[in-house]
C-alpha cells in the first residue's frame, strides 16, 4: 500500500488488495472526520481508493490515510446490508456460459444464485457496481464481440465479477438472466441501489 497525492484536490491509497477498498472507505471516513477534516468523496475502485478535498487539507489528510494504512485498517473488514435482487435465468448467454464452463446450464444457475457477492466499486454507468464473490468456475473473460445495446435489468458475468447493467447501454459482459429491481434513480434518497461494503445474493425467481 502506498500514500501520495493525486492532482491538488485528491489523495490516493493504491497497491490495495483486491476487495478491501470498500471496506476502507468507511475507516478513511470516520479517521478524517475524527482528526476535524473534511472529505468531498471517498471513492473505492478494484485496487485503490482516492479521497478528494480541498487543495490546503491534502497534506493533513494524507497523514490521517498513512496512519490508517500503518495500523493496519484495512484488514479489518465489517459486514455490509445484505441485498437480495430476484433473478430470472432466462439471459441469451446462459447456454453459451455453460458450454465454454464445460458446466450444465442448472449447474451455472445454481453456482450463481448459491453465492454470496460483495460489492466493490461501482463504475461505468451510475449505479453499475462490480461484485466480487463469482465462483471460479464461472470465470469467463467478456464476449469477444460486444453488444451495442444491453437491456436495464441484465445480470451479467465477466472476469472475476457479476453486475447488473442500471440502463440499457452497450457491454461486451456475458448475459445469464434479467431483474426488475432498479439499480438507479434519482428520485430516491440514495439513488444508487447498490453501494459498496453491500452484500448481495441473487435470488432466482421465474
Amino acid at each position: 500500500m502506498r500514500v501520495r497525492p493525486y492532482g491538488h484536490e485528491a489523495s490516493i491509497i493504491d497497491r490495495l488488495a483486491h476487495g478491501t477498498a470498500a471496506t476502507l472507505r468507511n475507516t478513511v471516513l470516520d479517521a478524517c472526520t475524527s482528526a476535524g477534516l473534511l472529505c468531498i468523496d471517498v471513492v473505492p475502485a478494484a485496487t485503490s481508493l482516492v479521497v478528494t478535498h480541498e487543495a490546503r487539507d491534502g497534506e493533513a489528510i494524507r497523514r490521517v490515510l498513512a496512519s490508517v494504512t500503518d495500523r493496519g485498517s484495512v484488514a479489518t473488514r465489517t459486514t455490509g446490508p445484505l441485498v437480495d435482487i430476484a433473478v430470472r435465468y432466462d439471459g441469451a448467454d446462459l447456454a453459451d456460459v455453460a458450454r465454454a464452463c464445460s458446466l450444465s446450464v442448472e449447474r451455472v444457475i445454481s453456482l450463481h444464485s448459491d453465492a454470496e457477492y460483495e460489492v466493490s466499486f461501482c463504475g461505468f454507468a451510475p449505479g453499475f457496481a462490480y461484485l466480487t464473490g463469482l465462483p471460479s468456475d464461472l470465470h469467463l473473460p467478456r464476449r469477444s464481440s460486444p453488444r451495442t445495446r444491453v437491456p436495464a435489468g441484465a445480470v451479467a458475468i465477466a472476469a472475476t465479477y457479476s453486475a447488473v447493467y442500471p440502463r440499457e447501454s452497450p457491454g461486451g459482459w456475458h448475459i445469464l438472466g434479467t431483474t426488475n429491481e432498479t439499480l438507479w434513480d434519482i428520485t430516491r434518497a440514495s439513488p444508487a441501489l447498490l453501494q459498496p461494503g453491500m452484500r448481495v445474493r441473487f435470488v432466482r425467481t421465474t
